[in-house]
């Protein structure tokens, strides 16, 4: 089979770099008419202030220095919502647009460092399409707050090139250039953490550095390389560098994850469980790469369901891979890199450490499904090698396969259009998922849907008796239909439950005030405030309680305290108090 001439080579590359962005295009546009959903979305954006102020002094201070916020430590991401909403102000849909925006900017590098490394133009043009239409990435691209993802990514890619660029033409400044994208990339997600690995996987395929002291010796004129031993060791020697940043990284990572409660509990979480769940949830990823139905924003972890026989399948099944590609793998190297990159870049969000109370995610296989799209892209035109009319016929299973992961992704980013939507497909496609319940009925208590959000609190309740969020937003859909004595029960289940929680005391102390019993109010506010002194909310309704029991010395000394907070609120209760 004759090689394609490199003229044709070089007029088809701009044109797969245009179907890449104009079929990616497609098939995520919609999004721009999207709003912001109510699950991370306002605690990265629609709610946080120092977000929506901006890109401001205080700001970037508060983005490096700030104490743990949703669970993580991304300073650069951070700042790039910030500056999204300094360029566009609240407006969700140019959100999502520069989230795609950075997903196709990451599926044209993806086919430039391919291309570059392996010198193959379909096998890599064909990772970059199922990069990005496969359906699992819509996740990471249509949610706003998974802006760490995609921008994360960008800098995995940009590490790539430049790491391409440093092996094939060894400079220190072409290393330094690397060194400093890979840590910026860190400060925006630290699933970089994986990448040092992914490069000597890399090493050993496409850029088949451990293969020819020879080709070493000429690469490295400086510095002559005499034998494979010392090949190896400047590879490692190379990368240590990426790993102390690595090690820096996890460390902080896992102190701020921990201190923001993002880290499972182990007693809660036995590690026979979480290793359960981590190697089903590695077949799951394998399987929904194939056949991609049910996506939903979060798969409830519900260790009860786990039953032995299949989590022995799914360890046999990860055992019977990872033997193939290492028999195999000497010969088409492609196969052991291409599954030690799917395995490995999992292993900080596969479960071992249980990281929030998913059992798994479609975001996390973003970077993860490019190891199996390697295996098939390189593996199927060998498999078929011997077939004289193989071209034809991948070139036709393919754009098939490609078409149906886009009409898939099409239909699945259609369910980010709104939190109504999003959580009822996970309701439909899920089984006891209370979290989709609960943030329904936080979607339904923002419209007004009071007798909605009431049930679907409710439905939360009976999947999960002891969700202390549910059982206080049940109280307030009590109080917004007038059923102040059944809020009131809510109130107490909720701080039964979870006694600290400051929001559940306020809105008690309110549903007191509605029935003019302002002592116990009193009481229950100031609990409220005890826990969060600058509530600016318990302040206000405290202040109210004590007017409304005659003692305006008391509410005009929180008056003073809600200036500090909220001085709308604050006017008020001063106006209140001086009529």
């Amino acid at each position: 089979m004759l090689p394609m001439p490199e003229q044709v080579k070089k007029t088809l590359v701009p044109l797969i770099y245009f179907a890449l962005a104009v079929s990616t295009l497609l098939v995520f546009c919609q999004a721009r008419n999207f709003d912001f959903i109510n699950y991370d979305d306002n605690e990265y954006v629609s709610e946080n202030q120092h977000v929506l102020n901006g890109l401001t002094q205080d700001g970037i201070i508060w983005a490096f220095t700030t104490t743990p916020h949703v669970g993580n430590w991304h300073p650069i991401t951070w700042l790039s919502l910030m500056l999204d909403c300094q360029l566009f102000g609240t407006n969700a849909g140019w959100m999502h647009f520069v989230n795609l925006l950075l997903h196709i900017a990451n599926t044209l590098l993806l086919f430039a460092v391919l291309k570059k490394m392996t010198g193959s133009l379909w096998p890599s043009a064909f990772v970059a399409a199922a990069f990005a239409l496969h359906p699992m990435h819509v996740e990471s691209v249509a949610w706003i707050a998974e802006r760490k993802d995609v921008l994360s990514t960008l800098f995995w890619m940009l590490t790539l090139l430049a790491y391409v660029s440093y092996v094939k033409r060894p400079a220190t400044l072409r290393y330094l250039v690397t060194i400093t994208i890979f840590a910026i990339g860190l400060l925006t997600k630290p699933m970089l953490v994986t990448l040092p690995f992914v490069l000597l996987l890399l090493d050993y395929w496409p850029l088949n550095r451990f293969d020819s002291p020879k080709a070493e010796r000429q690469s490295h004129r400086t510095v002559p390389v005499v034998n494979k031993r010392q090949i190896l060791y400047r590879i490692i020697i190379e990368k240590i560098p990426f790993f102390a940043l690595v090690a820096v990284s996890s460390v902080i990572t896992f102190l701020v994850q921990r201190a923001g409660g993002a880290i499972v509990n182990i007693n809660a979480l036995p590690l026979k469980d979480r290793a359960a769940n981590a190697f089903l949830s590695y077949a799951r990823y394998i399987g929904k790469m194939f056949w991609p139905q049910n996506l939903a924003v979060f798969y409830p972890f519900d260790a009860d369901s786990f039953a032995f026989w299949q989590v022995a399948m799914c360890v046999l099944l990860l055992l019977v891979i990872s033997i193939f590609v290492i028999r195999f793998g000497r010969n088409q190297k492609y196969l052991l890199v291409g599954w030690f990159w799917f395995v490995g870049t999992l292993v900080p969000v596969i479960g071992f450490v249980q990281v929030g109370i998913q059992a798994y995610a479609d975001r996390y296989t973003y970077i993860s499904y490019i190891g199996l799209f390697i295996m098939i892209a390189w593996g199927l035109p060998e498999l078929l090698s011997k077939w004289p009319q193989r071209k034809i016929a991948l070139g036709m299973a393919a754009a098939m396969v490609l078409t149906a992961m886009g009409i898939g992704a099409y239909r699945q980013v259609g369910y980010w259009s709104n939190s109504i939507a999003l959580f009822s497909h996970a309701i439909e496609v899920t089984q006891n998922n209370a979290l989709a319940h609960y943030n329904l009925g936080v979607a339904y208590g923002k419209l007004g849907r009071h007798q909605d959000a009431m049930e679907a609190y409710q439905q939360a309740i009976r999947i999960k008796p002891d969700y202390a969020d549910a059982h206080c937003n049940l109280g307030a859909a009590y109080g917004k239909l007038g059923r102040n004595k059944d809020a009131i029960k809510s109130y107490k289940q909720a701080i039964r439950i979870k006694p600290d929680n400051a929001e559940s005391h306020n809105n008690l102390g309110a549903a007191y005030g509605k029935l003019g019993r302002y002592q116990e109010a009193i009481e229950s506010l100031k609990q409220a405030i005890r826990i969060k002194p600058d509530y600016a909310n318990a302040h206000n309704n405290l202040g109210f309680a004590y007017l409304m029991t005659g003692d305006k010395g008391s509410a005009l000394e929180e008056y003073k305290i809600l200036k500090t907070l909220d001085a709308e609120q604050a006017n008020e209760l001063f106006n209140l108090i001086n009529k």
